[in-house]
């Protein structure tokens, strides 16, 4: 048996083990990973639930919706708002810690309504040491069971034993809340997150697969992946993002010739990938989304 084999047998039969759980569900490929092992383990004992909020992209929660049906699990939507956190709107390093200490409370408290004590999420061994990741803190302080991070699972196992489990997210790349798109220190509301939003609508209706676009107060910092990086700089799309994305409610449109990086406007490193930009030169036809 493969290391990898025996870590999802131990993973598999510390959940038989529970009466019952409930897994903070975002449809991603560590909590789907965890859901489907808990399907597989408890049955109709087991809960995927997906949190609603100002911050979960429309497109997530569909995606989340999917997958639950995939696996064949329980699928439960619990709604709040991080924009009720005044601590939260104002952006400081730890934003990520309220958000998720929001978020798994309101998990816990679909949990209470349904007779489960044990609320599960997705962290995995490689998310440990990380960097700054104070939404761990929120995991710990409220006793979430990680069953990745508990049996030494990382990543690349993760995506492994997804494929293991024919789950369509095995190799979908990583999407962080649209907080994140935010620089620490300007403050998160409802109209900076809806043109994000509404700006990766149109990069993901193009193609793109690996992107993000930070909002700089009225700036949109587009990164895309490095396979995807010529594509971005096509004369066709230049002008496309340059009229679209402004159509989202940005003054300005610029790219980022660094491309894609995970935490670009954290606070370790805040002001990377401010230089090396190409500003306004987005002047074909990629079509606009409504």
């Amino acid at each position: 048996m493969s290391a990898v084999a025996e870590k999802l047998a131990a993973a598999r039969e510390d959940l038989e083990s529970r009466d019952g759980v409930l897994i903070a569900f975002s449809g991603g490929v560590d909590s789907s990973v965890v859901a489907a092992l808990a399907q597989d383990a408890l049955g109709d004992d087991a809960v995927a639930c997906t949190a609603k909020s100002e911050t979960l992209p429309a497109a997530e929660l569909e995606d989340a919706t999917r997958v639950a049906e995939e696996i064949g699990i329980r699928h439960e939507i619990v709604e709040f708002s991080e924009l009720s956190s005044d601590e939260f709107m104002q952006n400081d390093d730890m934003r990520c810690y309220h958000c998720r200490s929001m978020r798994l409370g309101a998990m816990y408290d679909r949990a209470r309504e349904l007779g489960i004590d044990v609320v599960c999420d997705g962290t995995n061994a490689s998310d440990v040491g990380e960097g700054h990741r104070p939404g761990l803190r929120a995991v710990e302080e409220l006793d979430a069971y990680s069953p990745l991070l508990e049996h030494d699972i990382d990543k690349e196992e993760v995506r492994e034993i997804a494929r293991e489990y024919d789950l369509s997210v095995a190799d979908k790349p990583s999407m962080a809340c649209l907080s994140s798109r935010i620089p620490t220190g300007l403050e998160v509301t409802e109209e900076r997150l809806s043109r994000v939003e509404k700006a990766e609508r149109l990069l993901r209706t193009w193609g793109f697969e690996q992107f993000r676009v930070r909002d700089h107060d009225g700036l949109a910092r587009i990164e895309v992946g490095e396979a995807e990086l010529e594509t971005a700089l096509d004369p066709d799309f230049v002008r496309a993002a340059r009229d679209h994305v402004e159509d989202c409610g940005f003054d300005h449109v610029t790219l980022d010739l660094h491309g894609y990086q995970t935490g670009s406007v954290s606070p370790e490193e805040e002001g990377q990938a401010e230089e090396d930009v190409v500003s306004d030169v987005f002047d074909a036809e990629y079509p606009s989304v409504d």
